[in-house]
């Protein structure tokens, strides 16, 4: 064909049936950008001119389908009338796909995301391509933003309004087979067939699965209920003036049809909230957190870990769970018994197939004599806190490690130039260290101590992101960041409580501000004998709280004795009502965790300002509607 695009490819075969392929210049990902928009207009109009028997939109990325907007262009979004012209470029041309006399199908290989499945969801048809790396969904209330290119509009249409809202307020995404089970998708093949089962499909006239009645009627004349029952959900997660997005999503589908541009005052009110730009700003911190390591091309086939304790067995049951061969080792199976079971459960409930937990878990090996060592990529240590005991550990492990191997050390409060002093070669040992619970936690602080080797820092990180966690370079210091800003923190909650501030009140200001979970809850979840030992530590010679002092004398040491600030049952913390919060209670408890990040960046434990924020929001969960501690206090 004659049309000639810097984004697109479109080709015709000798029965007429067009591909549409996007592969958006200079990138490695494709997103819907203005130059692509108005560019699939043009490939529109030549079609226009010349009517295909059938239309079939593909990728030319290997690295999936579309990834959604174009995020750059969205930070520069300023005003109504942008927002309005951003949101009806999209819609428009979305309408007129799928308005189209021809049939079209959307061919679905890896990560089709926000914009990029309203595309897919504007065509007759969306193959799914059954691999691994294949996902499916509207992400954008991750953003702080909504759907606004049609999803609202058409994915109830496709899957019903509880499937949609479940998919459009938690951000979730969906894998090929889900996608077809839920209607989603109309096929779901491998990859050996899927340019024939396209086309086969495309050319098939058969008409799409209609929705079951009930569905239909939730979709229409029931909405108001959907909606309700939507917001109730919604505000058990999250509080309207932190996070507005969800709501706004319930109001368009239910009120305005899902066009958004009907509800232009409620849009721009999203559009340009501070939520929205601080969330956009997180997107980008984790994406520069999820560069770190690309300067190595390690890969990691064999990781041995040595510790079968919470952290040692949760480390190794990870790296199994993403499809590393592990050995675990520690004094006798019985400790490592314990760390077997947890795996099970993480493997059940993560991989959800029978046949691939039951491969995962093959992958977790015990290994009393630690064998495993030699054979190993990544060996991580991971014993209790004890100089001594490590130092022995790491002097009989040198010896035995293949050349190229990372050695690591989980350790959360000794120095890595204290634990490397018996090492031949001193300047391998890297810290990479995990939170708990390390399946939940995406933060993993990847220790540089002075002198080491930085090809063996560019290794740990790598390794890092092959198993789907974010790398955050940091200093060795007590505490490295993330539990150097947790300990003034919580001593500042529980000096509230020796104030006599109940523990519930501390907690509730601080979950009103924003924080997952409050710091009392947290100090119970870590364990008080822990808080003591770090805050001795970490608190710069303060003295222990007596609220603290009294539980652990008494052996009440949280959640794992059964009751600490707050008695425990079945993993859940037994709280009274928090009465009401003292003026200004999160402001001050917050206060001391902000002057400590300040002092770390400014002591050079993280490269800037930026990372920092970035490392205590995938650290510590604070509150990412802020942007991060030190943007939250610069917009004061």
């Amino acid at each position: 064909m004659n049309l000639e695009l810097q984004h697109w490819r479109l080709e015709r075969d000798a029965a007429g049936v067009a591909t549409a392929t996007l592969d958006k210049a200079g990138e490695s990902a494709n997103s819907l950008s203005a130059k692509v928009f108005a560019e699939f207009g043009e490939l529109l109009d030549q079609l226009d001119a010349n009517p295909p028997q059938a239309l079939i939109i593909r990728s030319g990325k290997a690295t999936g389908f579309i990834a959604g907007a174009d995020l750059n262009e969205y930070r520069s979004i300023e005003g109504a009338a942008m927002v309005n012209a951003q949101i009806r470029r999209g819609w428009d041309l979305f309408n007129r796909l799928a308005a189209l006399p021809y049939p079209t199908l959307a061919l679905v290989r890896g990560h089709c995301l926000g914009g990029g499945l309203e595309l897919a969801l504007a065509c007759r048809y969306l193959l799914a391509v059954d691999e691994p790396g294949t996902r499916l969904g509207l992400p954008e209330v991750m953003l702080g933003i909504f759907p606004g290119w049609g999803g609202m509009l058409r994915l109830p249409q496709r899957v019903g309004p509880t499937a949609a809202l479940d998919m459009m307020l938690t951000g979730k995404t969906i894998d090929a087979q889900r996608a077809k089970r839920l209607g989603l998708a109309d096929a779901c093949v491998p990859p050996r067939v899927m340019e024939s089962a396209a086309r086969q499909l495309v050319l098939s006239g058969q008409p799409r699965r209609p929705l079951p009645l009930m569905q239909r009627l939730l979709n229409g004349s029931l909405k108001s209920i959907v909606a309700n029952g939507a917001r109730k959900q919604v505000a058990r997660k999250a509080r309207p003036e932190h996070y507005p997005a969800p709501y706004a999503i319930i109001d368009i589908w239910a009120q305005h049809q899902g066009n958004a541009l009907t509800a232009p005052a409620l849009v721009d009110r999203i559009i340009n909230s501070p939520t929205a730009r601080n969330l956009v700003r997180v997107f980008f911190l984790q994406e520069r957190l999820k560069g770190f390591g690309k300067e190595s091309d390690f890969k990691a086939g064999r990781v041995h870990v040595i510790g079968a304790g919470v952290m040692g067995g949760d480390i190794a049951a990870w790296c199994a769970l993403r499809g590393m061969t592990v050995t675990l080792q520690d004094q006798g199976l019985e400790r490592i018994a314990p760390a077997l079971q947890r795996a099970q459960q993480l493997f059940a409930k993560r991989l959800r197939d029978p046949l691939k937990a039951r491969a995962a878990f093959d992958r977790l090996i015990p290994d009393v004599n630690g064998d495993g060592v030699a054979h190993a990529d990544v060996v991580i240590e991971a014993i209790f806190e004890n100089l001594e005991a490590k130092h022995a550990l790491l002097r009989g492990l040198e010896p035995k490690l293949k050349p190229g191997a990372l050695l690591a050390t989980n350790t959360s409060s000794l120095r890595l130039e204290d634990l490397r002093t018996v090492l031949n070669q001193p300047e391998r040992l890297v810290g990479i260290h995990f939170f708990n619970p390390v399946a939940m936690m995406p933060l993993v602080e990847v220790v540089e101590a002075d002198g080491a080797d930085r090809a063996c820092v560019q290794v740990a990180c790598a390794f890092v992101r092959q198993i789907d966690k974010l790398p955050l370079p940091v200093r060795s210091a007590p505490g490295f960041l993330v539990n150097a800003v947790l300990a003034p923190y919580m001593l500042e909650a529980m000096r509230a409580v020796d104030e006599g501030v109940a523990p519930e009140t501390v907690d509730e200001a601080m979950l009103a501000f924003g924080m997952p979970m409050g710091p009392i809850e947290l100090i119970d979840t870590v364990g008080l004998d822990i808080a003591m030992a770090a805050g001795k530590e970490l608190a710069g010679g303060s003295e222990a709280p007596c609220c603290l002092l009294s539980r652990v004398e008494k052996g009440q040491l949280g959640k794992k004795s059964g009751q600490g600030f707050y008695g425990w049952s079945e993993g859940k913390a037994g709280k009274g009502a928090p009465g009401s919060i003292p003026p200004g209670l999160a402001e001050r408890l917050v206060k001391p965790l902000v002057d400590r990040v300040e002092q770390l960046v400014a002591d050079g434990m993280v490269a800037d300002a930026d990372l920092a924020d970035a490392g205590v929001i995938f650290g510590t969960g604070f509150a990412p509607f802020t942007g991060g501690p030190l943007n939250f206090r610069s917009r004061q």
